[in-house]
């Protein structure tokens, strides 16, 4: 029949079709009326982008840095688009028999299947058949699940009203005159419910078969084939097999009568048992693999960073969406073996079964990625003992914090801050000073053993060996609080905290924000560690030191690529020069006196981890900490490629004291962490720092 003419009786025979479904006879001309009448039904109709560019749901796909090492996929729709080359010559030759035998006579409206359907519901008083052609449901399919609508756009597509039905039917007209039969066919294949949480031909061939679209056999494309008319129903896994046996042997009677299959094929496939091989995919954090529970912490900061990127849309919520509709391939900055030693030497430190933990975390200097983050927990949300938030079950976010953990004391660890502010103010690391016992500062405190008179006055844990002439260098080695609070006072707390920020250390706590936002001049005692922060934090701000003042937001990811093949930028590391290099320099070399390194000047003179580096065998430096009472304890350790910190704590209970004992298992850990990850990387040294941030009184250091 000649197009010109088509929407001469396509009108008639619509009108009769539309009373046999039972629907309104005045809803014709009422669509007529709304500019939906004979000219909106010719195939000149244009089309909207949901039809023109389709973006249907897809899977996204979240892989360790090796990029094949799936750690979880996330999804409201299990969909993966393949090119109709792809798919199995019997798997298209079975969707056509099934779904619209006439699909290459027809131009998108089947008139012989309108008339048709127009005699049976005339004859049976019912609407039996709609005479939906395979463009048509790819029509319906493609606006019902479009995540660029709105909910109530997306309803209207499958809404039973006269407006629908030629709304479907004018949008196919025009699709075929702008795309070609195996176009659309390869659409409607990537686009169709099959059942079992399968949207498209990919996800039903892994689902039911555990294959690939082009290795289905002709018994398996066919009960696929079925399954589209109700796939809820026939399922053969959670619903009727029979009824999906029934379908796959009408699907191959008709490709029989259509001449694509001859009839002994058939017959075989018919006399085939239901052979199902099901395979899903997981979803989401909690379906990490089993015997990789410990990458669920991984996965849940993941989806915390992906949430936070408004590239991916203007609030979390849609970011999530996004995330579960937008079809991405997701190289994860995890590296596998390292995470696998990480966990191994954290549960060292403290198994599953103790109340207190040790989160820890890895990190790459100059780009921020995280290549490990463990905890000694099980990830998931089994029950816990009574008053327990977080032993031995968990999904909080302990080593990176957020949804309410707002960290933890990192004590003297946190004098990195101040040596910095002070080497920026143009002092040098031969700054010396005669540290006493005690210090009464000029700042303000309460109550309490750090009290003298309403003064902050702290005291060095071990006077014999910390007390007497010091410099940065002897200083950090030996952690001598006296020093440092002398330090603070010179520059200014306010500068301390704002190092501190700089570095990206996150003050989660309300009260320690306050304090930042509000008294940070008087805030002397931040210095020593008393503000709540995270193994990932205190990573990412020693790692700046590695990286010669270059500080790299922490990322999850290596690289992103959308559904089309596409880089997406938001994947890239956020890198800024936060430090004068001199400065860094300069703190990386004091940092080489805690850990049993020597700083290039000669001038380390102890350490509270000496043990570290000897056994490490390569240039390191670090800082320890303990907070009040040892109620925590901290261990940070890094070369130029690497950066390691865990934290010792009971999260549930920061009255619980972790004790001093435990620092010798966290260096240990710590080494072997290196170690292991550093097994095959070339050995390199820190760059010195000059002799004017080493030896000489400057102005401000902020050159770059």
């Amino acid at each position: 029949m000649n197009r010109a003419h088509l929407h001469k009786v396509f009108t008639i025979l619509l009108a009769g079709l539309l009373a046999g479904l039972g629907l309104a006879v005045a809803a014709l001309p009422a669509a007529l009326v709304l500019g939906l009448g004979v000219r909106g039904l010719l195939p000149g109709s244009g089309l909207p982008d949901t039809l023109r560019t389709p973006r249907p749901a897809q899977r996204s796909n979240l892989y360790a840095n090796d990029g094949r090492t799936l750690i979880t996929s996330f999804y409201l729709e299990d969909r993966t688009d393949v090119p109709l080359a792809e798919v199995a010559p019997v798997m298209r030759q079975a969707i056509v028999a099934a779904e619209d035998v006439r699909f290459y006579q027809h131009h998108g409206v089947d008139l012989r299947g309108v008339a048709r359907a127009l005699t049976v519901n005339r004859r049976e008083g019912a609407a039996r058949q709609g005479a939906s052609t395979l463009t048509m449901q790819y029509v319906r399919n493609a606006l019902a699940g479009d995540p660029r609508l709105t909910e109530q756009q997306r309803a209207r597509a499958t809404e039973i009203t006269a407006g629908r039905k030629i709304r479907e039917m004018r949008y196919a007209l025009a699709l075929e005159r702008e795309l070609d039969k195996d176009q659309i066919l390869s659409r409607y294949l990537n686009i169709a419910y099959f059942g079992a949480g399968a949207y498209g031909i990919a996800a039903a061939s892994r689902r039911y078969f555990s294959t690939r679209p082009a290795d289905l056999t002709l018994a398996q494309a066919a009960l696929l084939a079925g399954l589209v008319r109700a796939p809820d129903t026939d399922d053969p896994i959670n619903g009727d097999a029979d009824s999906a046996l029934r379908r796959r042997a009408y699907v191959l009677d008709r490709m029989v009568e259509t001449g694509q299959v001859p009839v002994a094929d058939a017959a075989r496939a018919k006399a085939e048992q239901l052979r199902l091989t099901p395979s899903a995919m997981p979803n989401d954090c909690a379906a990490v693999p089993e015997e990789h529970n410990d990458w669920g912490f991984f996965c849940d900061w993941f989806t915390q960073w992906w949430r936070s990127q408004a590239a991916f849309g203007s609030s979390p919520d849609e970011r999530q969406q996004t995330l579960r509709r937008g079809g991405f391939s997701i190289v994860s900055s995890l590296d596998p073996q390292v995470q696998q030693q990480a966990t191994t030497q954290v549960l060292k430190i403290y198994d599953v079964g103790n109340k207190r933990a040790a989160p820890t975390a890895v990190v790459q200097p100059g780009t921020g990625r995280v290549l490990a983050m463990a905890v000694n927990r099980n990830f998931g949300v089994a029950p816990n003992p009574a008053g327990q938030r977080n032993y031995p079950n968990t999904v909080n976010q302990l080593v990176a914090g957020g949804g309410g953990i707002v960290g933890y004391q990192a004590g003297s660890a946190f004098k990195l801050f101040a040596l910095l502010a002070a080497l920026e103010a143009g002092l040098p690391l031969d700054t010396d000073f005669d540290a006493p016992s005690v210090y009464v500062t000029d700042y303000r405190a309460g109550g309490g053993p750090a009290s003298c008179g309403g003064y902050w006055c702290p005291a060095n844990a071990n006077p014999s060996w910390m007390n007497g002439h010091r410099t940065m260098w002897s200083a950090f080695g030996r952690s001598v609080n006296t020093y440092f609070a002398w330090l603070t006072e010179k520059v200014g707390a306010d500068r301390v905290v704002e190092m501190a920020q700089r570095l990206g250390i996150v003050l989660r706590s309300p009260e320690d924000a306050r304090l930042a936002r509000e008294s940070a001049k008087g805030w002397g005692a931040f210095t020593l560690g008393v503000a709540a922060t995270t193994p990932l934090d205190l990573a990412g701000a020693y790692a700046t030191v590695a990286a010669e003042g270059t500080w790299c937001a922490p990322t999850p990811v290596t690289s992103i690529t959308d559904s089309a093949g596409h880089r997406v930028a938001a994947g890239k590391p956020d890198c800024r020069q936060v430090l004068d290099t001199e400065v860094a320099r300069a703190a990386a070399d004091a940092s080489r006196c805690p850990v049993g390194d020597q700083s290039m000047y000669r001038r380390c003179d102890g350490g509270t981890a000496e043990e570290l580096q000897p056994r490490l065998g390569r240039p390191l430096a670090g800082k320890t900490g303990s907070s009040e009472r040892n109620a925590t304890e901290t261990v940070v350790a890094f070369t130029p490629q690497l950066a390691v910190a865990t934290i010792a704590a009971n999260p549930d209970d920061p009255r619980d004291a972790v004790g001093g004992g435990v620092q010798a298992r966290q260096i240990d850990a710590v080494g072997r962490i290196l170690a292991a990850a550093l097994r095959d990387q070339p050995v390199l040294d820190f760059v010195p720092p000059g002799e004017n941030v080493a030896l000489r009184v400057t102005g401000p250091r902020g050159g770059n």
